[in-house]
This record gives C-alpha cells, structure tokens and sequence, in this order.
C-alpha cells in the first residue's frame, strides 16, 4: 500500500487517528523530544548514527549509504518481528524522523508493502517542532487563566494540586519542568527536560484543556529553572485575574522545611545551595546563613530568607508583571495542611465545603 504524507500542520490536530505513532530517530534524539505519544523504533541507533555519520564524513556518502542500509534493514527487521506481528491490516502508524527523509522512509515503505496505512510526517520532527511552536503561541491566548499569587512558601503548587484534585483545569508550570522556580528551586535527582521537551508538554498541556473552563497557575517568572516559558503564555497569565494566597510566616517556613526536606537531611548541600545569593546578598549575609545552617538552626534561616530576599523581591515583580494583582482574591489559609488547601480549593471553585 503506498506510504501517504501528512504536513505537519496537519499533523498535530489529527494525533488521535493514528494507532500508533513511531519515532525512527536515535534514542538520544527521542530523549530530547518527540510527538507526544510516539514510541522509539531507531532505525539506526546512537552508536550506528555516529557510526554511520563519520563514515560518510570521512570516507564518501556512498559507502555510509551501503553501511546505513544494512544497518537499517537488521533494526526495521527487528521492530517488525517484535512489535509488528500482531497486528491487524488495518492498523494505521503515522512515523517520523529528523526531516522526513532515509530513515523514517525506509520503515514506512517497508510497512506499507506489507500492507499497512502508513503516514508519514513531511519535514519530519523538525517541521513538527517548527508547527508545534507556532500552534502553542495561538493557544495560549484562547484560554482564561486564574493566576495563583503568594509569596514563597504559601502553599501556591499545595494548592494547585488541590485543584486538581477537586477536578479543576491546573497548568503545572513547575511540574513540567522538573524544578520549583527559584534559585534553590532545582530538585535533586531529578534534571530538568529540554526546551523542546517542555515545549511539547506545554502544548499538550494546554491542547487539552477546555476553553470554557478556567486554568489554574502559579505566578512564574519567565524562566522556570533554565527553561523559558513561552512569550505567548507568559503574556496572557500577566493579563489575567489573581488569586493572592496567604499562609502565616510560621506555616510558610515549616511547609518550606517539608517541601525541601532534602536540605534539611544534608544541611552541606543547603549551604552549597545558599552560595549563589552571593552575588545578590553579599558574602557576608551568606556566609552567616551558611554557619548558622551547620550550627542547627535551619529554620530561623529559613525564616531569614524569606522575609529578606524572596519576599521583597517577589512584591517588587508581581506588582510590576502582573496587571490585575491589585484588585487580586485574598485566599487565607488557616495552615498548610491538606484539609486547608482542600478547602480553600473547594472555595475557589464554588463547591460546597
């Protein structure tokens, strides 16, 4: 059956039509980003991509060629052995690699000679990611946000997933992108995904939601770690209505000590931490916070923290960036517990307590 082509535009309203959606690329290229729901089938993996990439640089593009299909052929042949055998004629892949071109060619012609719907992506990942890039830009705008304030440590993410749980439209911004937003925001363990990768989620995010409905999100800056929030995005949660949080100084500093209870467990790494408000403290401020940490006493530094970095600067840049923080919701909670976020949650949404 011959292989059809799809333009990428075409591409990302259409996802669900496909049974199955294959990334021919190498793993590393997969890791790096794909098409939300896209499985790896490397027509050459990472070794034999650069094995394959050297060879045609130094020795002459036909030999890599000769090499190249070898290889392709013993992989494609692999994939359709253990994930082809079961399935019926009327299974529908759409496959894809860097720019449409060898690679993901030569495993849509061997589908479709076996008789299988085969599409394939025009331009490949790349023309994806160019068109996924503009459609995120045209979606930010078409939803209505509710953008939760708070100063740091009031429970505004404790508070998003209440929402969610309560069944409300939440955009987790710092979720995402694997990172809680702040200069001691990076979470152990856990690196942060690429750029394209965040971008993707994003759309996914966002294509998902109900343009009737509102989505809850937490006051960002327009850098989530070292990812960049989208212009688009970023624009229309500044024009939007806000919803100022507020937690006792007390509370805020124990939710702090829950939430990076990683710090508390290895008070070396919290004083490596604290090096870099350096430049923006002096090293005479963090060097008291850094012997006050080893000498046991965390939460007064905590305390420290807030009341003299992150509050002033958080005040100075909400009232600066967000446009409708004025005339914001007051949500005070009696604590941090989950019956509190609950609660205020409920209230937010309307739904009886």
């Amino acid at each position: 059956m011959p292989v059809q082509t799809l333009p990428a535009t075409e591409a990302l309203p259409r996802l669900a039509d496909f049974d199955t959606i294959i990334d021919a690329r190498s793993e590393d290229e997969h890791a790096l980003d794909h098409v939300p729901g896209a499985v790896n089938w490397p027509t050459l993996d990472n070794a034999q991509r650069i094995e394959i990439g050297t060879l045609y640089k130094q020795v002459n593009p036909f030999e890599a060629k000769k090499r190249g299909a070898a290889l392709s052929a013993r992989n494609i042949a692999a994939h359709i052995e253990r994930e082809v055998m079961d399935k019926p004629k009327g299974w529908r892949p759409l496959v894809y690699c860097w720019r449409g071109g060898n690679r993901s060619g030569a495993l849509a012609t061997i589908l479709g000679a076996i008789g299988f719907q085969v599409t394939l992506i025009e331009g490949g990942y790349k023309a994806w990611r160019a068109a996924l890039v503009e459609d995120l830009d045209r979606l930010a705008p078409t939803l209505s946000y509710r953008v939760v304030c708070g100063p740091t440590g009031s429970g505004k993410t404790r508070l998003l997933h209440a929402l969610a749980a309560e069944g409300a439209q939440v955009l987790d911004l710092e979720g995402l992108a694997c990172h809680r937003s702040s200069v001691l925001g990076h979470l152990p363990g856990q690196p942060q995904p690429s750029q394209k990768r965040f971008d993707s989620l994003l759309w996914s995010s966002l294509k998902g939601f109900d343009p009737g409905r509102p989505v809850f999100v937490e006051s960002e800056s327009k850098k989530v770690g070292n990812l960049r929030v989208p212009d688009a995005l970023m624009d229309a949660m500044r024009a939007s209505s806000c919803i100022d949080l507020q937690l006792s100084d007390a509370e805020r500093v124990a939710l702090l000590l829950e939430d990076y209870d990683f710090f508390v467990q290895d008070p070396e790494h919290f004083c490596q931490r604290l090096q870099a408000l350096t430049g923006l403290r002096g090293r005479e401020v963090v060097s008291g916070w850094v012997d006050r940490v080893r000498a046991g006493h965390t939460p007064e530094v905590v305390l420290e923290l807030l009341l003299q970095h992150y509050d002033p600067m958080y005040a100075a840049s909400i009232r600066r960036n967000f446009v409708q923080y004025g005339q914001a919701r007051v949500q005070t909670l009696a604590d941090r517990s989950g019956a509190s976020m609950q609660a205020a949650a409920r209230e937010l949404l309307g739904l009886p307590g």
